[in-house]
């Protein structure tokens, strides 16, 4: 009997509570919402049928669907450089610059000056090309993309010389050696996993070699009984053999580090002294920019990387383009508190400790929370200075008796994502924004007063 009671779903959807909505997608979630209900009703799970229910169900299954499932973030887990967390952050004033390109037509192709056909890789080389003084450069969609085409386009059935201590393996589980196995290199592997000499190097030059390589250690580093080979040297026996010499660097950065991180950390300026072949870096990680793979290098071996078909697929579009263009004239103009991962990075203590007073004053009347300031440490995350830290202002938070993870959690759940640190939920100033402090202290007032 119950049966016959289940509505028509043509009839159905004519309610007043779907008006104003697409039409097929209510219709395609209430057949499914009432097929649900009807195998409810066969197997005895459900034996009355509330079409008020049922509209809101269906109304939750719409917003869902519809809803952007990429949302901002506080980010107070103090890693700077966060992958899981969008990595580098973009200043609004340099997206709104990017937003007048994108929406109009744009000269990305099309040279002003001859009236004709133009290259989209020639807007951001010119802004390279001062800042770095290489030859040329050609931008892709990332850094693993970068040593693909670079791989692929020289070193296709050719011998490339690594060390052993190289071949790492970084998020997501891409590994180097399948990267250049899919690339069509050959993988000369030289040295051990803990010391490669020079000689190493120059042992395993033979008639089918193309490339020495070397590849930074993003995300891991070895200490103790070990060495490895400067890319000066390396290069330098590159150019004795004419062989290509290239840094991969992950991630590199243009201006000198605080906090003496510059000693494990390429600078991509200190290296194109050296004239290298090629190097490349990100564009989303201590460049402080958009998601992109930056090569520079001889003109010569930049003008065979673009007759490489497989560019085409690889390339950036007119937004990225225009970001990373703009990321770079802020270097050459020296507006770095204009790029979110420097000022962060550069950001002293005393005025982290500041931010952290201000907050924790805001929220003391609330009853069973305790907070307490402490310095810490923190990394600045994103494959960059291995096991490097660098000094941070936390806040912890006590409440009632929450366990830390629960705590974690509801926080989480309120976009505030925070870490862990001796058993108490903390939230680190180093990655939280002057502009976001109003609104995490609604959301914690929000959260906590409520209990």
């Amino acid at each position: 009997m119950i049966l016959k009671s289940i509505p028509k779903v043509d009839k159905f959807i004519t309610n007043k509570a779907f008006e104003g909505l697409s039409k097929s997608l209510i219709k395609k979630i209430t057949k499914d919402k009432i097929s649900n209900l009807r195998a409810d009703i066969l197997e005895n799970k459900t034996q009355n049928i509330d079409e008020k229910e049922l509209i809101n169900e269906i109304l939750d299954e719409y917003k869902n669907i519809t809803s952007s499932s990429l949302k901002p973030l506080i980010n107070a887990t103090g890693i700077i450089v966060h992958t899981n967390l969008g990595r580098s952050l973009i200043d609004k004033s340099t997206f709104s610059k990017a937003i007048k390109i994108a929406s109009s037509y744009n000269n990305l192709e099309y040279n002003l000056e001859k009236g004709q056909r133009g290259e989209r890789y020639e807007h951001i080389t010119k802004s390279l090309k001062e800042l770095l003084g290489c030859e040329d450069a050609l931008i892709v969609n990332n850094n693993a993309s970068a040593v693909f085409l670079i791989l692929n386009t020289f070193c296709k059935n050719k011998e490339v010389v690594v060390s052993r201590g190289e071949l790492v393996e970084i998020g997501g589980s891409f590994r180097v050696p399948e990267v250049m196995l899919q690339s069509g290199a050959v993988l000369k592997e030289i040295g051990t996993t803990n010391k490669t000499h020079l000689r190493d190097y120059e042992n395993a030059i033979n008639e089918q070699t193309s490339m020495l390589l070397k590849v930074h250690k993003s995300n891991y580093e070895i200490v103790g009984f070990s060495s490895d080979v400067s890319f000066e040297d390396i290069s330098s026996l590159a150019k004795e053999h004419k062989l290509i010499d290239y840094y991969d660097m992950g991630s590199g950065h243009i201006n000198s580090l605080p906090y003496n991180l510059d000693k494990n950390e390429p600078s991509i300026k200190e290296l194109m002294k050296l004239n290298p072949s090629l190097l490349s870096f990100s564009g989303d990680k201590l460049l402080g920019s958009v998601q992109a793979g930056v090569i520079v290098g001889k003109k010569e071996l930049i003008d065979k990387l673009k007759k490489n078909q497989l560019l085409r697929m690889l390339r950036v579009d007119k937004i990225t383009l225009a970001i990373l263009e703009e990321s770079i004239n802020l270097y050459l103009k020296n507006e770095l508190d204009k790029i979110p991962t420097l000022k962060m990075l550069n950001t002293k203590v005393e005025d982290l400790e500041k931010r952290a007073i201000k907050l924790q004053e805001s929220l003391k009347d609330i009853l069973d929370l305790k907070t307490q300031i402490q310095t810490s440490q923190t990394l600045i995350g994103g494959g960059t200075t291995p096991n490097r830290k660098i000094p941070t202002v936390v806040l912890s938070l006590v409440y009632k008796d929450f366990k830390a993870n629960i705590l974690e959690e509801i926080l989480r759940k309120n976009l505030i994502i925070s870490r862990i640190e001796n058993d108490k939920v903390v939230l680190d100033f180093r990655t939280i924004l002057e502009d976001e402090m109003d609104t995490l202290e609604k959301i914690l007032k929000e959260i906590f007063k409520n209990g």
